[in-house]
């Protein structure tokens, strides 16, 4: 039909549909929640010594960034064989984020010098270097140089004539620019920084009261005529410099070849992948950068100018120095009385369901059930899938030992947990050797799933005893990570967590159903758009209709497409979200609403709610609505059928939406504007939760 011939009306009327509002880039949007961890280093109200591991953890995150993300980008950017729009887009993006890093960058720097360097002189905490040091100091350091660090230190000298080696991923280099006054002769050096060894803060005897601390990179360069007293220079500068490498693991195609082998292959290629990040202190001569960027092939895209020191992530580990009022209280986990005083968890676990919430309770519980399950003579086997264990694992020792005593102990060990490759093989080989059956991952996927499946067998029937969790058997981040485990007997969920393990021993996801659980590959996508659609037939029937999403991404396009139509259909949707949030938001969406919230502990806990015309739904698991979470990972998701249980988890979601303390607006312009207190109480989440579990 000519549209000259539709009726007036019908014209007006389509003229008011608009089109969907663009998605707001994964990239830029992982950058805005750096920027609120920022903020938390920002934050008077923040513990001083807080506030500088803030900075510690925003500049571990950029280092991630660079390593994975931007490293993806370029990888498009540079490939010919790709369309020359979509290598065009992902150069623009490059910019982009460039700006958007160099703009965070500078903030960063003025935080450190602006406001903490003060704020720690007030404390009597003063932070030296070398322009600030005095004579009797100055001695000090420099005998600690000779003593300490000199022997660690092994310079490289620069020439034209010679290729510079690659340098290492992540560590920090001073770039040495050294001269003779009199004959006007230049020469550069580089010293690789020894934090890894020495640390990389010295504090220095105490004098007045005030604690001075110096760091690594100034004692090195309060004593660069010591390094190179041999040659003939008498004026020194140190700039520091650090290159973040590519850090995706290639894998061929060979089928001859194992997962285990491909990995550690992958491992020896990633300390020589392609640099994505090269930044360096930005008073360097500018000779001495050039020279530095030409023989280390770095392009003007990946050149970041930034403070004088890098290597922030260092500062997570920050001296324990001044009173305890810069720091937060640490809490001690409410212990739960009843397993306390049980003789046997894996009994009490037969008898009713068991919801533990991390760091507000202990963790060694999990610990304490495989110790048991090891020597309980009813117990034949142990199923676990690992991501990230701790470096001193109990988790692994549990298992080794069930093993020793005589029990069938299947470990799935997800080989490429990201950065924790090197330390997985470690402990994947350990178990091996000590008679675990270990499946090393699945080719093109990840295991990502929290579970444990331990099988008894009484009387002559067999029961199973489960772990679901939202957060991995490391006892080091539970305490740091808010997090769920879901310990059960019920049959309906044992049975299909016994059907995963069975998957991932024979990976052929298409031939499985599973009713309870939502299981990625398989259903995780069909059943968040099924709870979704139910709420939407709720809504058009005027009964309550609402969702509550707590999960640390939202990126996947079609979950994203879920969410907007359920809103226009009248579900009020509720997001509280760390980490990406690629839905735009502004006034025009009165039906969703999104917060994301910093603080002491990382929010790590996912979390599903459906309101169900008053009955409600709720669900925990491991997957984020990422398309890797959905479709590329073994994931699983459990409903939660404890009336009391449901009730608390409904009760911290509730509260985590009134926070007006540490939770953020997510909008589309990633301003990060803190929610407003719009009563005189203030709402802190973590506060709540602390009291809110003592009281169960």
């Amino acid at each position: 039909m000519n549209k000259k011939a539709l009726p007036a009306k019908k014209r007006k009327a389509k003229a008011k549909v608009k089109a969907p509002k663009k998605l707001i880039n994964r990239e830029l949007s992982w950058l805005s929640f750096n920027a609120r961890v920022l903020q938390e280093a920002e934050d008077p109200s923040v513990p001083l010594v807080e506030r500088i591991k803030f900075l510690g953890i925003f500049s571990n995150n950029m280092d991630e960034f660079f390593r994975v993300r931007v490293a993806g980008i370029k990888r498009i950017a540079q490939t010919k064989q790709l369309p020359v729009e979509e290598r065009k887009n992902a150069k623009n993006l490059l910019e982009a984020i460039k700006k958007k890093v160099m703009e965070q960058q500078q903030n960063f720097d003025l935080i450190y010098r602006s406001k903490i360097l003060p704020e720690l002189s007030k404390h009597n905490i003063i932070i030296l270097d070398e322009t600030t040091t005095k004579d009797a100091d100055l001695k000090t350091i420099r005998q600690h140089f000779v003593t300490a660090v000199s022997q660690k230190l092994f310079p490289l000298i620069l020439d034209e004539a010679r290729e510079l080696p690659n340098l290492k991923d992540g560590e920090i280099y001073l770039a040495v620019h050294m001269s003779n006054s009199q004959t006007g002769d230049v020469k550069y050096a580089l010293v690789q920084v020894p934090s890894k060894i020495l640390g990389r803060f010295y504090i220095l005897p105490l004098k007045h009261e005030k604690t001075r601390i110096i760091l690594l990179d100034d004692i090195i360069r309060c004593s660069l005529d010591l390094i190179f007293n041999s040659l003939d220079f008498d004026t020194f500068t140190a700039h520091t410099i650090k290159i973040t490498r590519d850090a995706e693991l290639d894998f061929d195609s060979d089928i001859a070849v194992t997962l285990l082998e491909k990995v550690e292959k992958s491992l020896k290629q990633r300390k020589i992948g392609a640099p994505t990040r090269f930044i360096y202190d930005e008073k360097i001569p500018e000779d001495m950068l050039e020279f530095l960027t030409r023989k280390l092939k770095i392009d003007k895209e990946s050149s970041i100018p930034g403070g004088k020191y890098h290597n922030f992530r260092d500062f997570i580990k920050f001296p324990a120095v001044g009173g305890k009022e810069l720091r937060y209280h640490s809490i001690a986990p409410h212990r739960v009385h009843e397993l306390d005083k049980a003789k046997s968890i894996l009994n009490e676990v037969e008898k009713h369901d068991i919801l533990l919430s991390y760091p507000y309770q202990p963790f060694d519980y999990i610990i304490r059930l495989l110790r048991e399950a090891a020597i309980d003579p009813t117990v034949f086997a142990i199923q676990i899938s690992l991501y990230r264990l701790a470096e001193n694992s109990s988790i692994a020792e549990a298992l080794s030992n069930a093993v020793h005593n005589g029990k069938q102990v299947t470990v799935v060990m997800e080989l490429r947990a990201r950065f924790m490759e090197e330390h997985n093989i470690n402990w994947a080989n350990k178990l091996h050797e000590e008679g675990a059956f270990v499946i090393y991952g699945i080719p093109n996927f990840k295991v990502h799933s929290k579970l444990i499946v331990i099988s008894r067998r009484r009387n002559f029937k067999t029961s199973h005893i489960v772990h679901i969790g939202t957060g991995n058997f490391n006892e080091d981040t539970a305490r740091l990570y808010c997090d769920y485990s879901l310990l059960t007997s019920r049959k309906r969920i044992a049975t299909e967590c016994l059907k995963v393990f069975e998957m991932i021993s024979n990976f052929k996801p298409e031939k499985y159903q599973f009713n309870n659980l939502w299981v990625s590959p398989v259903s995780t996508r069909s059943n968040f758009e099924k709870f979704l659609n139910r709420e939407i037939a709720h809504a058009k029937k005027g009964l309550p209709a609402r969702a509550i999403i707590k999960i640390n991404s939202l990126v996947d396009t079609g979950a994203i497409q879920s969410i907007r139509k359920a809103a226009k259909a009248g579900v009020k949707i509720d997001l509280i979200i760390r980490g990406m949030c690629c839905l735009p938001l502004d006034k025009d969406d009165p039906n969703i609403r999104a917060i994301s919230i910093i603080d002491k502990y990382l929010e790590h806990a996912r979390v599903y709610y459906f309101e169900n015309a008053g009955k409600p739904d709720v669900f925990i698991g491991s997957a984020d609505l990422m398309q890797r979470n959905i479709e590329y990972r073994v994931e699983v998701i459990t409903p939660v059928f404890d009336k009391n249980q449901k009730l608390q988890l409904i009760e911290m979601l509730e509260t985590q939406l009134k926070d007006n303390v540490k939770a953020r607006i997510l909008d589309s312009e990633m301003n990060n504007h803190f929610v407003k207190h719009n009563t005189d109480e203030a709402v802190r989440t973590q506060d709540e939760f602390y009291h809110l579990i003592k009281s169960v």
